[in-house]
């Protein structure tokens, strides 16, 4: 009964904290994006020398994977042209082709705030302009890389400001450069935003809801690389996206799972994660994150400190990080180790 009174006051302190906290209360509902985007019933009506195209809420990546594989160049190019959006988002399709399909979707959506996303150069695998936006960019060669990682970020994250000016290490491609860079170029970093993230920290973000739907899609998108021979990942989960991270950790076949600056992943401990993957965490000293209470009560709050000794995470160095969005800026100890974790050289 004493347990449950203070497990009470937890959640009632965090109750608190949403409704006093103007950071916390700036928070907006989100509608979650899910299923195959849009254009998938114009896929799924056409066909390919009298065959039916996989459909994009059903086929699994390996079976992607394979029907591609079936394909001539000229087809596949003419399924780019026809299908932009569906083949950009097909997880299992080929790396290159995903690259000239969202090209190709990002001009064809006609908005000003995607055009940047199709400049020379930029290696866009995955575009959903649905909602506020969804993104994952590749730095890198993710085709030759002989390790990948995937930055997986929290809130106020989309496609629209993808490309929005930033303080530099900041933001996922901000975090994938920094990464990429540390950790030299046999590494390919994706910068993933595929998913609906929370707007401010408001109840969105003391939930789960948004976080379950984005496990479904990160755990489909690692199953897309393996079905194309990428490497297995490691996730660095900032924020709310290690809740993410926390609820797809079983279904991914992650090497390493990295919680920075996190609430909590949805678990007790890293055992219950029921992972295969290594599970590490780290927090700065002036990461606001800290004062938020690590419970988990009728779907508010995200569980324990990734960070404390009883979760049993390995822990990162992060004395001189500055904040909740500081860990990779050159020279920390924190971007050195992320580093480490992301060539394969801890053990």
């Amino acid at each position: 009964m004493r347990r449950f009174g203070r497990t009470l006051a937890a959640v009632v302190l965090a109750g608190g904290v949403v409704v006093g906290t103007a950071g916390w209360a700036s928070g907006d509902s989100q509608r979650a994006v899910t299923g195959p985007p849009p254009g998938a019933a114009a896929w799924r009506a056409d066909a390919v020398a009298g065959r039916a195209l996989p459909d994009p809420a059903r086929a699994t990546p390996d079976e992607v994977a394979r029907f591609f594989a079936g394909l001539d160049e000229a087809v596949r190019r003419e399924l780019v042209r026809s299908h932009p959006l569906v083949v950009g988002n097909l997880d299992g399709g080929p790396v290159a082709l995903r690259y000239e399909a969202n090209r190709q979707a990002v001009i064809a959506t006609g908005e000003g705030r995607y055009g940047s996303l199709a400049s020379p150069g930029r290696q866009i695998l995955a575009f959903d302009p649905r909602g506020r936006g969804q993104v994952a960019e590749v730095f890198g060669d993710l085709e030759r890389a002989e390790h990948v990682s995937v930055i997986v970020p929290g809130s106020d994250n989309d496609a629209a400001s993808h490309d929005a000016p930033r303080k530099p290490d900041t933001g996922p491609a901000g975090m994938a450069r920094a990464l990429r860079a540390a950790a030299g170029g046999a590494t390919a970093v994706i910068a993933w935003t595929g998913y609906t993230t929370p707007v401010g920290v408001g109840l969105d973000a003391a939930d789960g809801r948004l976080a379950e739907a984005g496990a479904v899609r990160l755990a489909r998108f690692t199953a897309g690389l393996d079905a194309v021979g990428v490497p297995d990942p490691v996730l660095f989960c900032h924020s709310y996206g290690s809740v993410v991270c926390g609820i797809a950790a079983r279904h991914t076949d992650a090497t390493d799972i990295v919680a920075f600056g996190s609430p909590g992943m949805r678990a007790d401990s890293a055992a219950g994660l029921r992972t295969g993957a290594r599970v590490w965490a780290a927090r700065g000293p002036s990461d606001w994150i800290a004062n938020v209470p690590n419970v988990e009560f009728a779907g508010i709050g995200h569980g324990a400190d990734p960070t404390s000794p009883a979760f049993g995470a390995r822990r990162i160095p992060a004395a001189d990080v500055v904040g909740h969005t500081g860990y990779f800026a050159p020279g920390t100890q924190s971007l050195a180790a992320f580093a480490a974790i992301a060539k394969g050289d801890v053990r």
